[in-house]
């Protein structure tokens, strides 16, 4: 029968076989490694004479199959297309930060930037979305080191909070995997961190670029004892902004200490940031006719201050079987002032601005204990976890004025619109197991039972508010899953699994829920009705194999069907409400070729998406010219939405192609390369029957915006021992593209004025992409 990790030569004295040696026989862990182990993953093709009778060795990539950092299992064995980057690779993309890699990196990504800040885009992976802006369907759970990062209190991704430096390894997880907890609908997103003695020595980066940015990055591993490491990473970024008014401001520290004496071993790490960014959202189409670089109103401003601390020990117990024990504490403070048009402005008052301010404090703590026992033919792991957090928030506005600029200014007393403390409690208990179950067969197994409790206090009352937003709701569900691997060949695999994935709905989600009372983004709330948990379920098929020595291919298929999905259905301006949908699917093609040859690498993905409504509704939608046409909706402002109608933001075809060529004649430490990005066109938000026209009068736009593809070129040339430099071009020939847009009204004429109220029109907003930037550092790597 066929170990789930080959045999090894005996005596053969390269680490990465010593790491192996350690994984087969003890508990199949160290994915603390996969920043190595992805680089040194590939044997030699040949061996010394005297070797000459050894078998070929070969190639192993260790994946993570549950968040906790530790636990692996041959890639190969895993039912699903997973994708893994290690430290080479991360290295090689020369990416600004985690959503840009995943843009330019990753098959079936695509990314929409919304708010125009490199640091707020919204990541969407086979057409489910993990995004730092409240009113997004989130559907993607993001661990770093075991840690769950997405916010209990909407559930959102801030990906500016993600220490780029200190990344290890990263692992896409496909379909609703059970194992991975609350919100994995679509996929999960795995992050490890460096440890002192996998990235031993220090490294310091400055950089310069486009747009004022300026950086400054620091990293340092060592050993400190006999089983004791110590690495330490921070950062500093600082930009101006493409758009106009448009600065950022982010710090990071991770600090990370490693030990192991004997059969115990354990590590703790501690992270901060302190980040401040403003990005000023979507843009009308008149306005971005003039000018693309300016803003509609301002300001729109995120600060987030975060601290966490994260602690293991895990302790080999022989025979194969591993415990660990994981436990964290996070407390994060986000404020935000976003200045807006008063859509209650008369015409005739001075007050056309309103101020609205939010201030949310969020702690949360979880425990995770974990069981594990692996053998030659299998892999069994049993686990159970406790998380829960607390959250106070509250939310003001101010009338003021627009100034020339669009700023806020001159602004009355503020008045508070809601205050609200909210608390979740998940337990849950999950277990899966891969069995070899023939030479060629492997069989996987997974289950969670997850059991959340929601509640909120209205403080607002103690205030003088008259809202109501106490409420007590309690969700279970238990997620299945079933896959298998079938090697057809030494280098054709099949692959199959069907899984279940379940969300609970955050506080602000159940706070904002009544169509008679629409919430002002990001954050007010109102006493609403109960929503339902989002069910996932998902099927999974394909082929993977080794074309030539050293390049992987892949072809699949994938279909996930969500019931009672959470959608913000918005008025057209700020306001809307969140309200469950009958059932939506993401199904779609996946294609995908990566390798080396020589100084030659490249990775070709292609993803065909259909993502569809798959129920009638009747949705608000003020900006669609078909509003109010419908004899089945006869609500004020709705439209009909039909089965089959695409969902809005989502492009139907992604490709990616990365190319890179080293060792030019005469510059054997210069790595070239080119990445190309396309994709079609899309529906905006407001256009979700995908029926909306422009007739030049009332309604302006088409309710799609245009395909595009852009080019970006970089290089990374050692100049001297332990000194690189490393410039990147990003779309080199200025491609003007917008990334998703949305069906609103437009306060103000081509030049910026303010229109009068009865002047006001409907139109489609866009998120202009990027123009041409560029980024240009120097490396110095030393002692390591």
């Amino acid at each position: 029968m066929k170990p789930l990790l080959p045999p090894l030569a005996p005596g053969h004295a390269h680490p990465r076989l010593h790491a192996l040696r350690a994984l087969q026989v003890a508990t199949l862990a160290c994915c603390a490694l996969a920043g190595q182990a992805g680089a040194q993953s590939t044997a030699p093709a040949t061996a010394p004479t005297a070797d000459a009778a050894r078998p070929a060795l070969e190639r192993v990539e260790i994946i993570g199959t549950t968040p906790i950092p530790g636990t692996g299992l041959d890639r190969d064995k895993l039912p699903g297309n997973v994708q893994h980057f290690g430290g080479a690779r991360l290295r090689e993309a020369a990416a600004q930060n985690l959503p840009d890699l995943l843009r330019s990196q990753v098959g079936s990504v695509s990314v929409v930037e919304t708010q125009g800040n490199p640091y707020q885009l919204e990541v969407n992976y086979r057409g489910f979305t993990a995004s730092p802006l409240l009113g997004q369907p989130q559907g993607l759970s993001v661990f770093l080191d075991g840690v769950r990062l997405n916010e209990p209190f909407g559930d959102v991704v801030n990906w500016d909070l993600v220490p780029r430096n200190a990344l290890a390894s990263l692992t896409v997880m496909p379909g609703s995997n059970p194992v991975f907890g609350l919100n994995t609908l679509g996929g999960a997103l795995a992050l490890t961190t460096k440890r002192g003695d996998t990235h031993p020595g220090s490294e310091v980066e400055l950089g310069v670029g486009a747009f004022g940015r300026r950086s400054l990055e620091l990293s340092h591993g060592m050993t400190l004892g006999e089983g004791t490491h110590l690495f330490l990473a921070g950062d500093v970024y600082q930009e101006d902004g493409w758009r106009d008014h448009s600065p950022s401001d982010l710090r990071h520290v991770f600090v990370r200490l490693d030990h192991r004496s004997g059969p115990l071993d354990g590590s703790l790490s501690v992270m901060g940031a302190d980040n401040d960014l403003i990005g000023n959202g979507l843009l009308p189409e008149t306005l971005l006719a003039v000018d693309r670089a300016q803003i509609y109103t301002r300001p729109d401003q995120t600060r987030n201050r975060l601290a966490g601390l994260t602690g293991r020990v895990g302790l080999d117990l022989g025979a194969g079987q591993r415990l660990e024990a994981q436990a964290h504490a996070r407390q994060l403070k986000a404020r935000t002032v976003n200045g807006d048009l008063n859509d209650e402005w008369d015409g005739v008052s001075p007050l056309t601005g309103v101020e609205n301010r939010t201030a949310a404090s969020q702690r949360s703590s979880g425990l995770t204990l974990q069981w594990q026992r692996s053998s030659a033919d299998s892999l069994v792991i049993v686990g159970a976890s406790h998380e829960r957090s607390r959250t106070h928030f509250e939310q003001t506005e101010a009338e003021g004025v627009l100034d020339a600029s669009r700023a806020v200014t001159d602004l009355e007393d503020e008045e508070l619109n809601a205050a609200i403390a909210g608390r979740s409690r998940t337990h849950s208990v999950y277990a899966t197991g891969t069995l070899q179950a023939t030479p060629a067969l492997a069989v996987t197994a997974s289950g969670r039972y997850n059991q959340t409790h929601v509640t909120t206090v209205d403080e607002g009352r103690l205030r003088g508010l008259t809202t109501a937003l106490d409420s007590d709701h309690r969700f279970r569900a238990f997620n299945p899953a079933l896959g298998a691997t079938w090697a057809l060949s030494p280098g054709l695999t099949a692959y199959g699994n069907a899984s279940q994935g379940n969300r609970a709905p955050s506080p602000i989600e159940l706070g904002c829920s009544d169509p008679d009372n629409p919430c002002i983004l990001p954050n007010a709330l109102q006493a609403d009705p109960p929503l339902k948990q989002v069910i996932s379920r998902s099927l999974e098929a394909g082929l993977r194999g080794e074309a030539l020595p050293g390049w992987r291919w892949n072809a699949g298929v994938f279909s996930t069907t969500n019931r009672d999905d959470i959608l913000f259905i918005s008025n057209g301006r700020a306001a809307g409400y969140f309200a469950n949908f009958g059932k939506t699917r993401r199904q779609g093609l996946e294609l995908g070729l990566s390798g080396r040859s020589g100084a030659f690498d490249a990775a070709l993905h292609y993803t065909r998406l259909a993502a569809t409504y798959r129920s009638p509704a009747c949705l608000v939608a003020q900006a669609n010219s078909t509003a109010n046409s419908s004899s089945l909706c006869t609500g004020e402002d709705e439209i009909e939405v039909r089965s089959g109608d695409r969902l809005p933001g989502l492009p139907e075809n992604v490709f990616k192609l990365d190319v890179g060529w080293r060792g030019l004649p005469g510059l054997p430490n210069l790595r070239i390369g080119a990445n190309l990005q396309a994709q079609s066109g899309l529906y905006v938000r407001g256009n979700e029957n995908n029926r909306h026209q422009s007739d030049g009068a009332d309604f302006h736009g088409s309710g799609r915006t245009a395909g595009f593809a852009i080019l970006n070129l970089q290089a990374r040339w050692q100049v001297a021992p332990g000194w690189t430099v490393l410039g990147k071009v990003n779309n080199a020939f200025d491609r003007r593209h917008a990334t998703g847009g949305l069906l609103g009204e437009n306060a103000f004429n081509a030049a910026g004025q303010l229109q009068a109220p009865d002047d006001w029109r409907d139109e489609q907003f866009v998120a202009p992409g990027t123009p041409r930037s560029w980024t240009l550092a120097l490396q110095w790597r030393f002692g390591g």
